[in-house]
């Protein structure tokens, strides 16, 4: 009998040992499971990524308009494509004249200053010449203003040297220096805004002219804008900014720029359906001033929030919209 009941005893612990095995194999993964241990990181991104898109914030009409949010219905535009490019007023070289005495000699009088308005053949200075010894008149050939003076009381002059420099201001040149990474996008013809600060724009005009070499120093090319000055508002060396449209794109679905928002470091649309609003990635195209490409993650028809889209992207982030919304 002690064979027998030995055998049994051995084959009894054997049988617990294999089950007292079997059973920690299956405690624990299973309880690594639950506290998410054993899950692949591309399985916990897909399934992240699916939340992502599922995230909708349901609001009720009396909550979207409290909270201003406007609604549009996504359809075609046009994206206006613009350069920005910095830029000084100039005197318009083609109305500038230099004056210079006609026969050297010793200034005896000067009538005009910098910054003086003067009418073509009004006298700037009076010379009493070397040869004659007589006072002869210092006469502007143009109407305009005097914008240098290289001329003093008792000095000698003689006609290597200008006297005064006289400039018609009624109109002026803008010149913008134009980056490699532009030159072929700047043309003339093109329509531009001028800006001397961050306000609206100040004046519009076309491209006239573009240089055909680079500058060595700047490593830039010129193109120029002639604006008309009749108020004097541009006065030669101000620095300016001028949008250059290099680009008008018919899209199939264009959104304003204040549409668009980035979660997860990607662009999305806040989509609006009867369940509420959720972030729709969206691929963009043509970017302008005022409107975005959307190539691809809206279509046309698609309802989407114009504004608001920052409370939306905070409430999203944040888990919850107050007062038991959620998302």
């Amino acid at each position: 009998m002690k064979p027998l009941y030995e055998g049994l005893l051995a084959v009894f612990a054997a049988a617990l040992l294999a089950g007292g095995a079997d059973a920690q194999d299956h405690d624990g993964p299973r309880h690594v499971r639950e506290a998410g241990g054993d899950t692949p990181d591309r399985h916990r991104g897909a399934h992240s990524e699916e939340e992502h898109r599922d995230d909708v914030v349901h609001l009720t009409p009396e909550e979207i308009a409290e909270l201003e949010i406007e609604i549009a219905t996504a359809g075609p535009g046009t994206v206006e494509v613009y350069v920005e490019l910095p830029g000084e007023v100039q005197p318009n070289s083609d109305r500038l004249a230099h004056i210079v005495p006609r026969y050297s000699g010793i200034v005896v009088e000067v009538r005009a200053n910098i910054g003086d308005r003067v009418g073509r053949g009004d006298v700037l200075a009076v010379v009493e010449s070397d040869d004659a010894l007589a006072p002869y008149p210092v006469k502007t050939l143009i109407d305009g203003t005097v914008i240098a003076k290289h001329i003093t009381l008792g000095e000698a002059v003689s006609r290597d040297k200008d006297t005064f420099l006289i400039a018609d201001l009624s109109t002026v040149w803008v010149d913008l220096a134009v980056y490699q990474r532009d030159i072929d996008r700047i043309r003339r013809g093109e329509r531009v805004q001028i800006f001397t600060g961050h306000g609206p724009a100040l004046a519009s005009g076309t491209i006239s002219y573009v240089t055909p070499v680079i500058d060595e120093s700047t490593r830039t090319a010129t193109a120029r804008v002639v604006l008309p000055n009749d108020s004097g508002l541009w006065r030669p060396g101000m620095f300016v900014t001028a949008r250059v449209l290099v680009e008008e794109r018919e899209a199939e679905v264009a959104v304003p720029r204040s549409a668009v928002h980035t979660m997860d470091e990607r662009p999305v649309v806040f989509h609006h359906t009867s369940k509420g609003f959720a972030p729709r990635s969206v691929e963009l195209g043509a970017e302008g001033l005022e409107h975005i490409e959307v190539l691809s993650g809206l279509d046309p028809g698609d309802r989407y929030a114009v504004s608001g889209g920052f409370t939306l992207k905070a409430e999203l982030e944040r888990g919850s919209f107050g007062d038991g919304h959620s998302h």
